[in-house]
């Protein structure tokens, strides 16, 4: 299951290789749709790419600093830079080949 980060250590957490970043909401009915997608990418991809959420309701000044407006936001960083974003539900096979066009 993917790490659910805050601002405490957002930053070091995007700061190396490919990081995805779910942005999600707890009552979110895409963001439950989308929680199994993201855990099978995170056990495919261990070592390629590391998985990590942030609840909007706990932490919502990273919501606010990244324009999160609609749940669930992904957010793909590379070296601490974002490089991807999507919005809403996205299938396994859409989000595995954004994060293989970074590896």
């Amino acid at each position: 299951m993917a790490q659910i980060i805050d601002s405490s250590n957002f930053k070091t957490e995007i700061e190396n290789g490919i990081v995805v970043v779910d942005f999600f909401a707890t009552w979110c009915g895409p963001c439950k749709m989308l929680a199994p997608v993201f855990d099978e990418l995170n056990t495919e991809l261990d070592g390629n790419a590391k998985f990590v959420k942030v609840d909007i309701d706990k932490s919502p000044e990273l919501a606010q600093q990244f324009n999160v407006s609609s749940v669930p936001t992904i957010l793909i960083f590379k070296n601490g830079e974002r490089v991807e974003s999507s919005i809403g539900f996205v299938p396994k096979d859409s989000l595995k080949s954004k994060i293989d066009k970074l590896l």
